[in-house]
């Protein structure tokens, strides 16, 4: 009953989350349709413009008409040749295994390539392949080239490395014949050279004629190292750059259509289509094209559909046309997040899905929310109408079922993308992708053009009663633009033609039916839609065959032999040698001018894009000619309202006619309306409590009034309200009116400006405003080597000019150094059984056998919690169990209290008799002080040293090291072990750390364990200088999550470096974050200790921290003079007087 329920709650919190968030993309889709069209319009052509780029590469736009796939093959440790993989079997293959990825270059030329002119192109194109070209773009991320980086490297010297030392990249080139273009210059002789390296010739040239010295093509050969995903996909940035190249000496054949004409490029796409299609009835089976011509015709019927339902509804072919866009940009979208999770989806595998995509979307949502968009237009006429409302309304009336309907099959295709089985894999992850986007642009695009529409017909409206209104011409020329777009959104048939049908659930329950039904026949493989690859690159040709075997020679006497090998070869990348001639212009003036007419080529000329440009050009004209005639409106309504009042007095007829445009013909907005001060009207609660699901119609008092009254929940305005600043205003003042003083809603408390969307819901409730602290800064402070900048939020005089004195006298030594010893965050549950002979097994599973199952438990609940450590305590009956686990870069308490529920659960499962008393039973212990921790350890454990000059303590520092060193002993280790202290050998190791946490963002209040320090000085070098260390086992912080969240706590944790998840090893900004704080403390310590050493701590503070304004000589920066100071002067940057 327990777990039922709790599900049953979970579930109403999601519905609940997810009509939130439609409510608010409607809300600011209706309110704003215009920006929100054009926003998407520029999305959806950035991601047209990206994927067609990578079309650019694919055989379908270029002049070939065969496609040829990867193939892999395979080899084990105690394999002699390969074995070649299917793509079904690709999931099974060791993840150890070493992965090669290998390209080809074909460069043709029908006329012979084994000339000097085409072997120097070649050789310069070879170099700039190898060299010059890096993946990935940008100057942010370090970027990589072939031979460099890339290339697989083998132990064997080449013949332009004689270094056997050196490992060399392995390639097949022509460079194995000539290294340099000199070399080949010098070559009088080509036969003779071919024929000294008769191998490598036969390797390099195709159809070769050593006779007549003819060689048709020359295939370039790379070998890359493909181990990893990240390094997978560098490699496919860097097919890609080379096959678009521009044109240049050699011409990529992905380059050679974009200059073509519109008839022969249209030509050259249904050539290559029909070749293909032709190619895979071949290969399919007569079931499998069964199955494609429905899903073809379901397709069509689809389409047709939508268009009939629409123009029932009184639309002609925008709305229509409008859904079909918003499924467009889905599907571009959905493609575009498939490719970002490394997921390959054929060009075959596409052709085959889009008709079973579009039937798996549908448009019944669409239709759906049109029909009650109109229905709820229809209850009061256009004139008098708020279309936000009405959308809203109708959004709030079906929002909640078409997101069930597409959970559920969003569901259900997951299911099927887990299948594993190759082609349908691809197929669920693209239809449930392509769904959930489908989703969120019905609700911003699709919801945008039907406020749009609705605003338009209701100009219309008022336009049509304007021109029965007055007579005269003036109104009858609205002018010929505006008439067309209105035209164009409207429709002949009346809007009150909607048929006003109960919504059934045939056609959702028809589609996941159909849904499941055809993943099931899929996974029972009742027919192989979506698996064919058509035919791949053929691995027993002599030369991949070569090339193969040499690979796997070289493998086995490498370092990494003892791994398995994978092979995957590539079709060729094909070139032509561009023809011959004459150079008039230099190169340095032509190639700039070249540059921008391929720009100006790709953007301007192009069949498709350019047709694109000018539908956005002519939709931009019509926008911008639309809303200047809009803006005359307002002026139509004035004279409008002078005709009504002339002929309001003429008779009741006339006021019967004129009653029906008596409103102004658009609303006044809402916001400036509820929030006149002059206005000075409260409504009763009644009338208030009408316009409860409508809040921005309210004044500031109403709402007040109601939830005064009850009727409307303090904690809850900023849900009810939508806007946050007034929500706070308002809650401000109702706190102020029922407290003791009433001064709260006057008081100096800030309230705008602030990031109160970030708060809610994660770092407070029942916010009344923000509290302003000072933030200083301390140093720069040495830290490992970097110059870092220490922000210090506190009301504490002296503390950042003290802290900045210990960084200045550290700086003087040589810096800080830190090392983190340990990291893992802790959770301690407590667990009741009925007896200690239970409570002791429980420890002894927990601690030996049952250990890891414990952690794969825990571990199943986080990308980034990994369990390290249990430590198992017994109380009596009552066990103690301390999870240790690292959390990323997330401090980690929500992180570890999940997965210390899971891992409680399968406890459970073994000691049915245990009983939960607490998720945390004060053994973690967190925001106590506890000896386990100062002990054990929690958060990260680090440590800092620094060593001082002797000078330097005695000019900066103004004392002694013997001194400090005896101060340190007699206070910090022997005072605090006199007080019993756990953990706090130290002289105010929380004063600093306690000033970081506020400024980056950190719970304060964990300062009670995280301020945990061992502070320890000794005179080294002969006595002359002084070593200082900090031990803190016990700081806890992060980069990610609770305050970090905030701006301002944001920006200090960017001024420090260490701001978000690390992006290559999670974890490392925490333990940067922690190693400064270590070390900012240790220069606080210095500093303080210092202070009670030279008897100058009370004199610092009565001079500047009692005073009503702080002297000039407390402004200045820390970075000061070396130079001692006058006698009676605080030293700048401090507040210590020497």
């Amino acid at each position: 009953m327990k777990s039922h329920f709790t599900g049953t709650t979970a579930f109403k919190s999601f519905s609940q989350m997810v009509g939130i968030g439609i409510k608010k993309a409607t809300k600011m889709s209706s309110r704003n349709p215009i920006e929100m069209i054009v926003a998407i319009l520029i999305l959806s052509s950035f991601s047209y413009f990206y994927l067609f780029n990578l079309a650019r590469t694919s055989d379908i736009f270029s002049g070939t008409v065969t496609r040829l796939y990867p193939t892999s093959v395979y080899a084990s440790l105690q394999s002699t040749t390969f074995s070649q993989v299917d793509r079904a079997v690709e999931n099974s293959i060791p993840k150890n295994a070493v992965k090669v990825n290998v390209h080809q270059i074909l460069v043709s030329d029908p006329k012979g390539v084994l000339n000097h002119q085409t072997l120097s192109s070649v050789l310069r194109f070879q170099h700039k392949a190898e060299n010059e070209i890096y993946v990935p773009d940008g100057t942010t991320t370090r970027q990589f080239a072939f031979n460099k980086d890339l290339c697989y490297k083998t132990s064997l010297p080449t013949q332009n490395n004689s270094d056997s030392n050196d490992k060399a990249c392995f390639t097949k080139a022509v460079t194995d014949i000539w290294p340099t273009e000199k070399s080949l210059q010098a070559d009088k002789d080509i036969r003779s050279t071919l024929e000294a390296h008769l191998e490598t010739t036969q390797e390099v040239f195709g159809d070769l004629e050593l006779k007549s010295t003819y060689a048709s093509s020359i295939t370039l050969t790379y070998a890359f190292n493909a181990t990893g995903d990240y390094r997978e996909h560098l490699v496919d940035l860097w097919k890609h750059k080379v096959a678009t190249l521009p044109a240049g000496e050699l011409v990529s054949l992905f380059n050679t259509g974009s200059q073509e004409s519109l008839f022969t490029w249209v030509f050259i796409v249904t050539r290559n289509v029909v070749f293909r299609i032709r190619e895979l009835i071949e290969l399919a089976d007569n079931i499998d094209i069964i199955v494609i011509l429905l899903g073809y015709i379901m397709m069509i019927s689809t389409f047709i559909s939508l268009y009939l339902n629409m123009h029932k509804m009184g639309s002609r072919y925008t709305l229509a046309t409008a859904v079909v866009f918003n499924g467009f940009f889905a599907f571009m979208a959905a493609l575009l997040t498939v490719r970002a999770l490394g997921v390959d989806v054929y060009p075959v595998v596409l052709a085959e899905a889009i008709p079973f995509l579009a039937v798996t979307i549908g448009f019944e949502r669409h239709v759906k929310l049109t029909k009650r968009v109109f229905q709820y237009s229809k209850e009061v006429p256009l004139t008098k109408q708020d279309i936000r409302t009405t959308v809203m309304r109708a959004v709030d009336a079906v929002a909640l079922p078409i997101a069930r309907d597409c959970f559920m099959e969003i569901i259900v295709l997951v299911l099927g993308a887990k299948s594993g089985i190759s082609g349908l894999k691809e197929f669920c992850l693209l239809s449930a992708i392509l769904l959930a986007y489908d989703f969120i642009s019905m609700f911003t695009w699709y919801t945008a053009v039907l406020a749009l529409k609705l605003e338009l017909l209701r100009i219309r409206a008022i336009n049509t009663t304007l021109g029965n209104t007055k007579q005269d011409s003036t109104h009858t020329n609205t002018g010929y633009v505006r008439r067309t777009i209105i035209k164009a959104f409207s429709d002949d048939h009346a809007v009150s033609n909607v048929e006003q049908k109960a919504e059934v659930l045939v056609i959702g329950r028809v589609k996941l039916l159909m849904i499941v039904g055809f993943v099931i026949m899929h996974t029972f493989k009742f027919c192989t839609t979506f698996q064919s690859t058509g035919p791949q690159v053929n691995v027993q040709d002599p030369h991949i065959a070569t090339i193969l075997s040499q690979l796997l020679d070289q493998h086995k006497v490498s370092a990494q032999a003892l791994s398995p090998l994978v092979v995957q070869v590539f079709p060729p990348l094909p070139f032509h040698v561009a023809p011959t001639s004459k150079q008039f212009v230099p190169l340095a003036i032509s190639r700039p001018f070249e540059t921008l007419a391929d720009t100006f080529t790709v953007y301007i000329q192009h069949p498709v894009i350019s047709k694109w440009l000018t539908v956005a050009l002519f939709v931009s004209l019509f926008l911008n000619t639309y809303l200047f005639n809009v803006a005359k409106q307002p002026n139509q309504t004035e004279e409008l309202s002078q005709s009504e009042k002339q002929v309001d007095t003429s008779g009741s007829t006339a006021t019967e006619t004129t009653t029906v445009v008596a409103l102004p013909p658009h609303p006044v907005p809402v916001k400036q309306y509820t929030h006149l001060p002059s206005s000075g009207v409260i409504r009763p609660l009644e009338e208030c409590l009408a316009l409860i699901r409508t809040p921005e119609l309210l004044e500031d008092e109403e709402v007040i009034t109601l939830v005064q009254a009850g009727k409307m929940a303090s904690y809850a305005l900023e849900k009810v309200l939508g806007d946050f600043q007034r929500a706070v205003s308002i809650r401000r003042s109702l706190i102020s009116r029922s407290s003791m003083t009433k001064t709260l809603e006057t008081s100096a408390l800030p309230l705008e400006n602030y990031y109160y969307d970030k708060v809610m819901g994660t770092c407070c409730e029942n916010v009344i405003g923000y509290m302003p602290i000072p933030v200083g800064i301390a140093g720069p402070m040495n830290i490992d080597g970097d110059m870092i900048h220490i922000p210090m939020a506190t009301t504490e005089g002296c503390l950042v000019a003290s802290t900045a004195r210990g960084c200045k006298a550290i700086n003087a030594g040589g810096g800080a150094v830190t090392i983190v010893t340990a990291d893992g965050m802790t959770r301690g549950p407590c667990v009741e059984f009925p007896s200690i002979l239970r409570a002791a097994a429980c420890k002894q599973w927990v601690e030996q056998e049952g250990s890891e199952v414990v952690m794969k438990a825990f571990n199943s609940t986080s990308r980034f919690a990994r369990l390290r450590k249990l430590k198992v305590a017994l109380a009596g009956k009552l066990v103690f169990i301390r999870f240790s686990t690292t959390t990323g870069d997330a401090m980690g308490m929500n992180m570890i209290s999940k997965g210390c529920e899971k891992a409680l659960s399968v406890i459970t499962e073994y000691f049915p008799d245990m009983q939960i008393i607490s998720l945390s039973g004060n053994y973690c212990t967190d925001k106590k002080p506890a000896a386990i921790n100062w002990i054990e350890g929690r958060g990260k454990s680090v440590v800092s040293e620094a060593i001082i000059p002797g000078d330097v303590v005695q000019k900066v520092l103004k004392t002694t090291v013997p001194d400090l060193v005896e101060l340190n002993i007699s206070k910090n280790l022997i005072g605090s072990a006199m007080a019993g202290s756990v953990g706090g050998f130290n002289a105010h190791a929380a004063n600093v750390l306690t000033t970081i946490y506020i400024a980056t963002g950190q719970d304060p209040a964990q300062n009670v364990e995280s301020s945990n320090c061992i502070t320890l000085m000794k005179a080294v070098n002969d006595g002359k200088d002084l070593h200082i260390s900090c031990t803190m086992p016990s700081i806890e912080v992060g980069t990610i999550g609770g305050g970090t969240i905030l701006p301002p706590q944001q920006s200090m944790l960017d001024m420090l470096g260490v701001r978000g998840p690390h992006p290559t090893e999670p974890g490392k900004n925490s333990q940067r974050l922690a190693r400064i704080i270590c070390a900012a403390v240790m220069a606080g310590e210095l500093s303080l200790c210092a202070a009670l050493a030279a008897g100058h701590l009370v004199t610092a503070h009565m001079a500047h921290n009692r005073g009503t304004q702080a002297p000039a000589s407390n402004a200045a920066p820390a970075s000061i003079s070396n130079a001692a100071p006058a006698s009676n002067a605080a030293e700048p940057g401090t507040c210590i007087r020497s």
